[in-house]
């Protein structure tokens, strides 16, 4: 139900009466609305964050209200939202496609046989190959939103006009950009937010032994154990979105992975791999709450029962 801007987490667990009820899709389809109102109410921070892992210390050298008035000032009020109807419309299919593939790979693992239980590791190794192959189908939908939050006005007419371009200037390639750090981000990032999660979760319940932890209590340990997944991959985060950025004409040399990251160690030092980390975290209160509230909302609309729930990472 959490959606802080990223969905390289480990997917939810559930039991084979609730995927047979439609209980499943009721609940994808709340956690898909939450999203949309987490991600549009976060989207100037978001882009914020972007602008500065993009162009480091040379734009936007003041704070945080500071940078909004720059992006005011060259696009209106409107620009602050730039990027953000592409970051909402590859909520639907990412989620559906990462959920489908979690199923089938967990199904393999288990030899077809449901009533076993995956440990905590076959869950990440299933969670971590389903967010691979989403990422793959989606990901020119990640390329796109990268630079239509970077552009000026008037440099594309929508999101249509954008991926035509690219393709006419850069090939299809130019689609994939970023691609590989991209797939080495979802390890550390899906392994320490479920390691986190269940780590926080056990410890609770080792201490208050009797009750299930509250619903609060999960969001709560959903939000640092997301929050830490992020840290951990932020670098490779920061060099796929450079590398999203890089407008080349076709036929020319791209930059490696290994090329960026030690032009950035060079010219920046360790912390310019961390350019753009503080709206990051700024965002993680507003984003988790309004994902909460509006999941709440939605799920109570469509009949979706949460209250007892208590699985694996994100069973709330």
């Amino acid at each position: 139900m959490l959606d802080i801007g990223e969905q390289l987490t480990v997917p939810d667990e559930f039991s084979e009466e609730e995927k047979k009820s439609g209980y499943v899709w009721r609940h994808l389809v709340a956690g898909a609305m939450a999203g949309t109102v987490s991600r549009t109410g976060t989207a100037p921070l978001d882009r914020l964050k972007v602008f500065r892992q993009v162009h480091g210390s040379s734009h936007f050298k003041g704070n945080v209200l500071s940078s909004f008035q720059d992006m005011v000032k060259e696009g209106g009020v409107r620009s602050l939202w730039r990027g953000n109807g592409v970051n909402v419309l590859k909520i639907a299919p990412e989620t559906a496609i990462k959920f489908t593939a979690y199923e089938q790979i967990k199904n393999v693992m288990r030899n077809n046989n449901d009533s076993t239980n995956l440990r905590v590791h076959e869950r990440f190794v299933a969670g971590s190959l389903a967010g691979a192959i989403a990422q793959t189908v989606i990901y020119p939908m990640e390329v796109i939103k990268t630079r239509l939050t970077l552009r000026k006005t008037g440099q594309y007419s929508g999101i249509a006009d954008c991926a035509k371009q690219i393709m006419q200037r850069e090939g299809f390639s130019a689609f994939y950009k970023g691609y590989i750090p991209n797939l080495l981000g979802i390890i550390p990032y899906a392994g320490i937010d479920l390691a986190v999660y269940e780590t926080l979760k056990f410890s609770w319940q080792n201490r208050n032994r009797g009750p299930d932890p509250g619903i609060m209590l999960l969001v709560g340990c959903g939000a640092i154990s997301s929050t830490c997944g992020q840290l951990a991959s932020y670098p490779l985060a920061l060099i796929r979105t450079r590398m999203q950025a890089q407008a080349t004409e076709k036929g020319t040399p791209k930059p490696s992975m290994l090329a960026l990251l030690n032009n950035i160690v060079t010219q920046e030092g360790v912390p310019g791999l961390y350019r753009g980390i503080s709206p990051n975290l700024l965002k993680v209160i507003p984003a988790v709450s309004l994902s909460y509230v509006v999941y709440e909302y939605t799920r109570i609309v469509l009949g979706v029962d949460i209250e007892g729930r208590k699985g694996g990472k994100g069973n709330v």
